[in-house]
């Protein structure tokens, strides 16, 4: 390394003192079949799987020390061959995140991505060969760190294999851009960087890594590290010639970069720079000019490390994988009571969805009712046949299969099928009437500790249990549809809702994987008020006379996963409108229903949109539907008003203690609606682009958090 890089990581490291350092042990062995005298170096930062190895300064200074000692081996002819492994079911995880946070200056970053080549490469220059066995979890520089070597084995037991930058908000920076286009071709490789980044970070399996060519041998993970050592010794001794596609470097590389901007145009609209930089790199890398490659990755780590967009999807990535797993104001768990059998009010598609997710995740009995056998029996043959694809599928196996599906039961009597039901979920339409209904009738039949939660949307849970004799069990437990891909579980505390009930309900939710968030019983809680209110402006705009498609333009420079008439779509003309009422109702003064939506969904209209040219556009009936003004607004003035809008409902929603902070506004969003990590939620967005000063005279979240320290 050099000396100047090795002043700038020391600087960094005194900047991180915290870092879980990742040792890189060297042991001996002597290869099968008498190939040689090998040395193998172990990743391992000395704790379980459930720690991942990463590589922050002082584990990038202790891996050069390594290849020191086995270099100076190299050259004397003592060692044949270097490899490379993890510790049990991790190979690395990358780039320590939290040293990352912690870098306020340009040059400490760029000293992370030339300290990060300057280590990884010496595995290209040994002058014996080098070897990566992916024996495990597998990411960012854990990934890069093996492009290095001359080769790869990758275990079939690798749960997750990726290179997850581009998501984050950064590039692959360790050789990543540039090797792995040159190791298997650039259409593949812009589907690892960007499409699999942009699609909620997907994550390859081993047999994948080995069909894309990443990796050159697959063996099984009971005796992988063996078998990869004796195939090591075949490749050294002669015996084994490891054959690799060539590279198209002619149009094919052009149309696979082109096809990369498409993925990252529909995805971010242009709103983050990182996957456009990636590709930027990858489109030079056809040269195959490593030496180009690694000084523009780099440059691009600086200029990234330094920018709002990585810092909003760090914090994002923390808020996803830390504060989701301890939810703010959740009672002690020591308190929640256990749940044995589950029963759920309804057997429509929400709720049949439900039914499956709490017994693929509870193991328990769930049983369904509704109004007439009919229904009952059509929810319950959904449940069946979801749990069939799964097998289909290799999801579950057949004993596996057959146990779900008879847990799985409807019956049209309440008492019977609920009266050892330890929780009981309502799913049925919303009308606050109905659920209040349904609470009473259920209160009579259920076990006096029984949960009684609503996956209501928008209405009062505190009012549905108005008139129970034990309000105190009813809780909110709003899911976001569809179930099964939307982690979020905003879990609502009445009036008198008790600690133990909520305890219940958290320990629940934790089961069956979601993130839980608290939330006071106000209007539509957060992702719904927060959605309302921006919908609200832009439907505003139109019944002003303001074009459909330029509202619905507006914010696509957010890069939002859909606009907002797209989303409206697919949320239900006829929900939105009720959700926009129940809010106008309570806060009159900022909610309003758009007379025009009223029309549409009078006229049983399902969606706004017609498809027939293979893209979005206004359907010409919904379009004869419209009244509207003669205001007509540009995007940038949309923009500005949705932006307001949001940025002043968050700080009252704030002030009014729906959560306990900015935090779980965000974290809302990200889980429950799918914005971006890049926006980190929505706040840091507010924040950096100045519109929450503006608006409610003070940032949302404190300057270094979100944001490149001051």
């Amino acid at each position: 390394m050099s000396s100047s890089t090795v002043e700038l990581l020391k600087g960094a490291a005194e900047r991180f003192p915290d870092e879980v350092v990742t040792q890189a042990h060297v042991r001996h062995l002597d290869l099968p079949g008498g190939a040689g005298r090998f040395a193998l170096i172990t990743l391992d930062n000395g704790f379980d799987h459930t720690k991942p190895t990463t590589f922050g300064p002082q584990s990038l200074a202790g891996l050069d020390a390594a290849l020191d000692q086995v270099e100076k081996e190299a050259a004397e002819g003592g060692i044949v061959g270097v490899g490379i492994t993890g510790k049990p079911f991790i190979f690395a995880v990358g780039a320590d995140l939290k040293g990352v946070e912690v870098l306020g200056q340009r040059d400490e970053a760029l000293a992370i991505g030339r300290g990060g080549h300057e280590v990884f490469k010496r595995l290209a220059d040994l002058g014996v060969p080098t070897f990566a066995y992916y024996n495990g979890a597998a990411m960012g520089g854990g990934v890069e760190i093996g492009l290095h070597c001359t080769y790869r084995t990758v275990s079939t037991a690798v749960p997750a294999f990726s290179l997850p930058e581009v998501f984050l908000g950064l590039v692959p920076g360790w050789g990543g851009c540039t090797l792995l286009p040159n190791l298997i071709g650039a259409d593949r490789a812009v589907t690892v960087v960007i499409e699999n980044s942009l699609n909620q970070n997907r994550q390859l399996k081993g047999k994948q890594v080995y069909d894309l060519g990443i990796a050159d041998a697959i063996f099984e993970g009971a005796d992988f590290l063996e078998q990869s050592l004796a195939w090591t010794g075949a490749v050294l001794s002669g015996e084994l010639e490891v054959v690799r596609s060539d590279i198209d470097r002619g149009e094919a590389w052009d149309a696979a970069i082109e096809r990369g901007r498409a993925v990252a145009d529909d995805k971010v609209h242009g709103a983050a720079p990182a996957a456009y930089r990636a590709l930027d790199i990858m489109a030079a890398a056809k040269n195959g000019d490593l030496r180009q490659g690694f000084a523009a990755e780099d440059e691009a780590l600086a200029d990234l490390i330094m920018g709002g967009e990585l810092r909003a999807g760090i914090y994002a990535f923390n808020l996803v994988q830390r504060r989701a797993k301890r939810p703010a104001g959740a009672p002690d768990k020591s308190l929640a009571r256990p749940v044995t059998k589950v029963g759920v009010v309804g057997a429509g598609l929400m709720a049949s969805q439900l039914a499956l997710l709490f017994v693929r995740r509870l193991d328990v009995p769930v049983v369904l009712t509704d109004i007439d056998q009919e229904r009952i029996d059509k929810g319950v043959a959904w449940v069946h046949e979801q749990i069939d694809m799964l097998l289909l599928k290799g999801r579950v196996n057949q004993d596996a299969a057959n146990r779900l599906k008879a847990l799985v039961t409807g019956s049209l009597d309440k008492a019977a099928a609920f009266a050892d039901a330890d929780f009981v979920i309502e799913a049925v339409f919303e009308e606050l009437s109905l659920k209040q209904r349904i609470f009473a009738e259920l209160e009579e039949v259920v076990p006096p500790t029984a949960i009684l939660a609503t996956n209501t949307s928008s209405l009062s849970v505190t009012e549905m249990a108005a008139g129970l004799k034990h309000p105190e069990r009813v809780v909110g437990f709003h899911f976001f549809n569809p179930v099964a891909v939307l982690p979020l579980l905003e879990i609502v505390r009445a009036a008198d809702t008790d600690d133990a009930s909520l305890a219940t309900a958290f320990a629940v939710a934790k089961k069956l994987r979601k993130s839980a968030v608290l939330v006071k019983d106000a209007p539509a809680f957060v992702v719904n008020r927060i959605l309302t209110r921006f919908m609200g402006e832009v439907l505003g705009a139109v019944d002003e006379g303001t074009p459909v498609e330029v509202a619905d333009g507006a914010l696509a420079p957010l890069g939002l996963p859909m606009s907002p008439i797209v989303l409206l779509d697919l949320v239900g003309p006829a929900v939105a409108h009720h959700v926009a009422g129940t809010l106008a109702t309570a806060f009159p003064d900022r909610f309003a229903q758009s007379a025009n939506l009223g029309r549409v969904v009078e006229a049983g209209k399902r969606t706004l949109y017609v498809h027939d040219s293979g893209k979005p556009e206004l359907d010409p009936e919904v379009a004869a539907l419209f009244q509207v003004g003669d205001t007509v607004l540009t995007e940038e003035q949309v923009r500005d008003r949705a932006l307001d809008a949001i940025a002043q409902e968050i700080r009252l929603m704030l002030d009014e203690g729906v959560v306990a902070e900015a935090q779980d506004v965000d974290l809302c969003l990200i889980t429950g609606a799918g914005w971006p990590f890049h926006l980190g939620g929505i706040t840091p967005y507010l924040d950096r682009a100045g519109v929450s000063e503006r608006v409610t005279g003070r940032r949302f979240l404190p300057p270094g958090v979100a944001s490149v320290p001051e």
